[in-house]
């Protein structure tokens, strides 16, 4: 029986190497702080408005108190999208 032809394998070569490019993100070291702040803010607003019984923070305001409270949470989440 004849035999029959090796096939010779290529030898392995590995892909060029990608000079990585060099992103530059910029340092948003205020985001956090400034966040978390609003949220905290935001949050004792609502509670200072209830555990008063809406003699405070502002009086004038009435439950419109709320809408401010909410206001500021809804500022924070607007402050977050600027986080890398």
């Amino acid at each position: 029986m004849p035999k029959s032809r090796i096939r010779k394998k290529a030898d392995y070569t590995p892909p060029p190497s990608k000079q990585a490019a060099n992103i530059k993100l910029t340092s948003r070291g205020w985001v956090a702080p400034v966040m978390l702040a609003l949220f905290v803010l935001g949050l004792a607003w609502i509670v200072v408005f209830y555990v008063t019984d809406g003699s405070l923070p502002i009086d004038s305001l009435g439950n419109w108190n709320i809408v401010v409270g909410f206001g500021f949470i809804a500022a924070g989440f607007g402050v977050s999208t600027q986080w890398k």
